[in-house]
């Protein structure tokens, strides 16, 4: 049963990752009405991240490699700091300060206080009436090659907030994006790319503490692993299917989509039906 259930999270995780609607938040929810009714643990949700993300490393690739390979360049000075790619490469760091230093700080928060359901509603439909306002009143007009190193440090702080479930680390730095006036896709592709070494450096943390010690999770190593592997393909189709939707259309489904689970929420933490935690 829980290697049925690990795949539904995998599911999941693969199809909210990078839609802003939080993958966090949807496991966190999804976990409560399987049959184990569990949490599946801020752990599990890590690692499964692993996958995902590892479709962003398939479907940027050509362009991951060409960031790191301008980027260890300029240190030697054979291209120039001002180059677009190496630039990236710059930003993706000083974006991925922020949350490194906060997961450090807050590991504790992170697997229990920050997993409260009613503070999952709430940051639901808050972050969604940001994005709602972020792409109707951001300009659009600016691409990749008009990023700075103070958006860099913008877009970094805005991941951050993404250590709450419920927030969503693609929707927080996208808002950013909007606000700054980049365009949808744009500001979707830096999510994507800021997301990378954040993404890989937690879930290998949490990978190397659940082998060292694994304690009371839900689900064992073969069951997560699992999850991850789907995670994996699912999440590498949505990235596709995403990066072609923003080049016509908008994110008010998205918004509207988070605003009716939020206040969903609400109603079954009101009647009893779930626990905050």
């Amino acid at each position: 049963m829980h290697l049925f259930e690990a795949i539904i999270l995998g599911l999941v995780q693969g199809l909210t990752e990078f839609l802003p609607v939080s993958s966090s938040a949807h496991l966190r929810i999804m976990g409560e009405f399987l049959p184990s009714a569990e949490d599946p643990g801020a752990t599990f949700t890590a690692i499964t991240q692993i996958g995902t993300e590892l479709a962003v490393l398939v479907y940027f690739w050509g362009k991951i490699v060409r960031i790191i390979s301008q980027w260890a360049k300029s240190l030697t000075g054979r291209v120039p700091r001002n180059d677009p790619d190496a630039r990236m490469g710059w930003i993706v760091i000083i974006g991925t300060i922020p949350i490194g230093i906060a997961g450090y700080l807050f590991q504790e928060s992170i697997r229990n206080t920050f997993r409260n359901l009613w503070l999952v509603a709430i940051v639901l439909i808050v972050f969604g009436l940001l994005l709602g306002a972020a792409d109707a009143l951001g300009r659009r007009t600016r691409t990749e090659k008009d990023l700075t190193y103070g958006h860099g440090l913008a877009l970094g702080l805005a991941q951050m907030l993404a250590l709450v479930p419920g927030v969503s680390r693609s929707g927080a730095t996208t808002t950013m994006g909007l606000a700054l006036g980049y365009t949808r896709p744009a500001a979707a592709e830096v999510a994507f790319l800021l997301a990378v070494p954040a993404v890989f450096g937690s879930g290998l943390y949490e990978l190397v503490q659940a082998i060292k010690d694994p304690g009371d999770q839900v689900y064992n190593m073969f069951e997560t692993g699992v999850a991850t592997v789907v995670a994996f393909g699912v999440g590498l189709a949505v990235i596709a299917f995403l990066m072609r939707y923003l080049k016509r259309g908008s994110f008010l489904p998205f918004v509207l989509y988070r605003l009716a689970l939020g206040i969903l929420l609400i109603i079954l933490l009101s009647f009893g039906v779930l626990q905050a935690y």
